[in-house]
């Protein structure tokens, strides 16, 4: 695939079909995926890829914490607050998920279903779950290259058929994680990606997405 046509087409998948990706096919991206830059070629990422039984455990430890109302503590800190217009953003998105689930605000039931699929990683068969080490001297440097290669895999599962969503909500309670990963005890978990076949007959997947056209980010200096 041409990879602006790659860039351009990729998107945020919010349903996937049941059916399991081949091992192979997983590997060939993490091998294609490894050769992302990062700052002096420390390469400070690490991946856990998790699927079967302990994903099920991931997902249902997720839906109880949901469920009970535990506090997230994410490893990574959400941000408070947002300047305006990237606040403006997030909101247009979220109405946009709403409305082409045909969801109203005040529909506070269909609301929760939409979150619990979101804990559950919109039933997608894979997670990666992308670290680095706690004692990294800098950690900024390191999530830096860890959002490079994060979209690199994207593009790459995309080349090949696959969808992905790139969820800070998937790694809510690192806590829950740790007990399922092994040798996790010293890692800072960044972020979590979800891995699957679209269902792109879901209205879900198929919304027009928006951008920031280029006079809003872009300063000229000459």
């Amino acid at each position: 695939m041409d990879i602006r046509q790659a860039i351009k087409e990729r998107r945020s998948i919010r349903k996937f079909k049941p059916e399991q990706i081949p091992e192979g096919m997983l590997g060939e991206i993490l091998d294609e995926a490894r050769w992302s830059p990062s700052w002096g070629n420390t390469q400070p990422w690490e991946f856990y890829v998790v699927t079967g039984e302990p994903l099920k455990k991931i997902k249902a430890a997720n839906c109880r914490k949901l469920e009970e109302g535990g506090q997230s503590l994410p490893d990574i800190k959400m941000p408070a607050s947002w300047p305006e217009q990237l606040k403006k953003r997030y909101n247009a998105v979220g109405r946009t998920t709403l409305d082409a689930l045909g969801l109203q605000r005040e529909d506070k039931a269909g609301r929760q279903e939409h979150t619990r699929s979101m804990f559950r990683l919109f039933d997608a068969p894979c997670l990666i779950v992308v670290c680095v080490d706690k004692n990294s001297s800098s950690v900024e440097y390191a999530l830096l290259d860890v959002g490079i290669i994060t979209q690199t895999l994207c593009l790459l599962a995309h080349d090949r058929g696959l969808g992905t969503i790139i969820m800070a909500s998937a790694v809510n309670f690192p806590v829950s994680l740790k007990e399922v990963l092994p040798d996790a005890e010293n890692k800072l978990i960044a972020v979590g990606i979800a891995l699957g076949y679209p269902d792109m007959e879901a209205p879900i997947n198929n919304f027009v997405r928006e951008r920031a056209s280029l006079n809003e980010f872009v300063k000229l200096v000459k």
